[in-house]
């Protein structure tokens, strides 16, 4: 028998917390017990069994403990692509229905594309392309997503008309239909909301960017009329229409200045609105000042408000992959370029495949390129926390392909508090 290359401990008021990245989960051992591990780790393993059999069955349970001949890499490979190569029974489509938009932020990586609109031409291979994937025999999950420039914008004209066909299909094919937005909320009414309800969207990601004051600076209608007060009280609208709904809280030095005062603002949402809400804090990519400590004390405030809260840092890229990672998902723009990833830009040059008039999606050589992108950097395969990490996603192991890269600045120090921030949360 062997330690696994995945052990993590630290120290938690009066005792040590072990964690396994490949089990996924913790132990909580008296100090006692962790010397002993770590004498026997040193010299033999094997012989913790002698001394303290029931020890050794349980480090053996929970993976700190395993077979010396396990290759624990391609156990990580296997774990992956179960998750993000194997899965028929999921398919997740994007569409852009038009990358304009009715804000112009400062942050924003898209060109916007004034008058840029799917036409009934692209609508109706968009309809082709999704007829075929939910013909697939195993299919039992339909994801159907809305990005852009601004959705809402054709709300009526492109993604209506979409969404209720594809809703009938799925009604009749008994597959699980799941849609979402991901919107600025300006556009959002009553009458929006009973369609949207109508054809199974359930979700709505909406972002502040900081307080009113600051919020009106970067999301404004027009340079006199900001936007805050009206996404405020289009938010609460979903809430009462029990639309989930992910509050994207954008974190700079500025946001964060009065960023608390956001609790005041939902203060009057009573027990069941607040089941639907999330506050979802995500540092803005421009900014370069490490504000982890600071957010972590804005969210506990967020929390003894007893609202929920996420960070983008606690995510687990192998388990919760992104969408892009998956080999059955593709984001359709408007004019028929199909994309992976929505977090670049939208620029012909650099799509990934072609949606074709019969439904079929023509992939290029950047598509395959991303699907084995994975597993190429040896910082990686050394590293205590790689089966939750994994470099980041694809598109990260796509922008460093050739260089050894580590998305937590090659930090151990960052990297164990990824780790301890799990068990926090877990015992919460």
């Amino acid at each position: 028998m062997k330690t696994s290359q995945f052990n993590s401990f630290f120290p938690h008021e009066d005792k040590i917390i072990g964690y396994n990245a490949y089990k996924n989960d913790f132990t909580i051992l008296d100090p006692e017990l962790y010397d002993l591990y770590q004498a026997a780790a040193r010299e033999d393993i094997d012989e913790l069994q002698e001394v303290h059999p029931d020890f050794y069955a349980h480090l053996t349970e929970k993976g700190f403990v395993i077979p010396a001949d396990t290759n624990e890499i391609e156990k990580v490979k296997t774990l992956v692509y179960e998750i993000d190569q194997k899965n028929n029974n999921v398919f997740h489509v994007i569409i852009n229905p038009t990358m304009n938009c009715n804000f112009k932020c400062w942050y924003c990586y898209e060109t916007h594309i004034k008058d840029s609109k799917m036409g009934e031409k692209e609508i109706e291979k968009v309809l082709n392309f999704i007829f075929r994937v939910l013909n697939q025999n195993d299919l039992e999950h339909f994801s159907l997503s809305w990005f852009g420039g601004e959705p809402l914008l054709y709300f009526n004209k492109t993604v209506l008309p979409i969404l209720e066909k594809v809703s009938n299909v799925c009604k009749e094919k008994n597959i699980k239909l799941h849609s979402d937005f991901t919107t600025n909320g300006l556009l959002i009414n009553q009458d929006l909301l009973d369609k949207c309800l109508k054809f199974n969207v359930g979700h709505m990601q909406i972002t502040l960017d900081g307080h009113r004051e600051r919020h009106n600076k970067v999301r404004y209608i027009s340079k006199e009329k900001g936007s805050y007060d009206e996404i405020i009280k289009n938010i609460k609208l979903c809430l009462k229409n029990k639309m989930s709904i992910t509050c994207r809280l954008n974190i700079s030095k500025e946001t964060l200045e009065d960023i608390d005062k956001i609790v005041d603002d939902f203060a009057d949402l009573d027990t069941e609105e607040r089941n639907y809400l999330n506050f979802s804090f995500n540092q803005v990519w421009q900014e370069k000042e490490d504000l982890h400590e600071a957010m972590l004390e804005t969210m506990s405030y967020f929390k003894q408000s007893n609202f929920y809260v996420s960070y983008n840092k606690d995510i687990d890229s192998v388990r919760e992959s992104c969408y892009a990672d998956k080999r059955h998902q593709a984001t359709i723009n408007y004019n028929g370029d199909v994309f992976k990833c929505t977090a670049r830009d939208f620029k012909s040059e650099n799509k990934e495949g072609i949606l074709l008039d019969e439904g079929m999606i023509e992939w290029n050589e950047k598509f395959d390129l991303r699907m084995n992108a994975k597993f190429k950097n040896p910082p990686c395969l050394e590293c205590k926390i790689l089966p939750i990490c994994n470099g980041g996603c694809s598109q990260n192991a796509l922008d460093n392909m050739g260089k050894e890269y580590c998305v937590n600045d090659f930090d151990e120090s960052k990297k164990l508090e990824i780790v301890k921030n799990k068990f926090l949360v877990a015992i919460s």
